[in-house]
């Protein structure tokens, strides 16, 4: 795709996020790339010295103040595709469970995604044929889940995905499509050194399936390679 193509990415840091940035960039694509904390992300940083199409903001999603004045920042900007990446693993399991973190991992892994949609979608709309993407996990499955626990972190990504499917009817009118995408168990922080494949095959996946996102094949559950993921 041409550099006019805009990605806002969030989480973009660490592991998928900082892949995603640097594949999008390498593609000529112009990369708003959101953090927390921008100043201690030394390896984006050092990307944004390399590839000048990279703006780096700081932006943490469990603020939906900064959420709107990122937006209003970028009011003039077209946004071709807005990823929301950013998310949190707080482990948990029966008879074991912190309430306050639960809440916590919903407003990170769930709420802001609709936030996002809310806040951005003149800037998706003014980009024409837009795209929003949420990364999600196929422990959010619930048809997946043979395994139980992990209460927290699987009850954000079902919700979350609840919240993709609503948001891939309300934002037709718009023209937006929309997925809920699972990378895969990658070698990342998040995902531990386990993981079945690293992190450029896994976004190097997901940006193909990014690619055939169509309002034809809107409110999916994707799996890096393509395949659909059962609800």
């Amino acid at each position: 795709m041409s550099s006019e193509n805009t990605l806002l990415i969030t989480g973009a840091n660490r592991g998928i996020g900082l892949e995603y940035v640097r594949q999008y960039a390498e593609s000529g694509w112009r990369v708003i790339a959101c953090c927390r904390d921008p100043e201690s992300a030394s390896v984006l940083n050092q990307l944004a010295n390399k590839f000048s199409c990279i703006e780096i903001c700081k932006l943490d999603v469990a603020d939906f103040d900064q959420i709107e004045m990122l937006g209003r920042k970028l009011i003039d900007q077209p946004i071709h595709l807005l990823i929301n990446n950013a998310g949190v693993y707080p482990e948990s399991s029966f008879r074991s469970i912190d309430y306050a973190r639960w809440m916590d991992a919903f407003k990170v892994n769930t709420m802001s995604s609709l936030k996002l949609a809310e806040v951005f979608i003149p800037h998706l709309v003014k980009a024409g044929n837009a795209k929003f993407v949420a990364m999600t996990s196929k422990m959010g499955s619930i048809e997946d889940n043979s395994s139980g626990g992990e209460y927290l972190y699987r009850t954000s990504k079902t919700a979350l995905n609840m919240v993709m499917k609503s948001l891939s009817v309300d934002l037709t009118k718009y023209g937006v499509a929309v997925a809920a995408l699972h990378p895969g168990w990658v070698k990342t922080d998040m995902g531990g050194p386990n993981g079945l494949i690293d992190s450029e095959t896994s976004v190097a996946g997901l940006r193909k399936v990014i690619a055939l996102l169509s309002l034809n094949n809107s409110g999916k559950f994707y799996a890096y390679d393509g395949k659909e993921i059962p609800w």
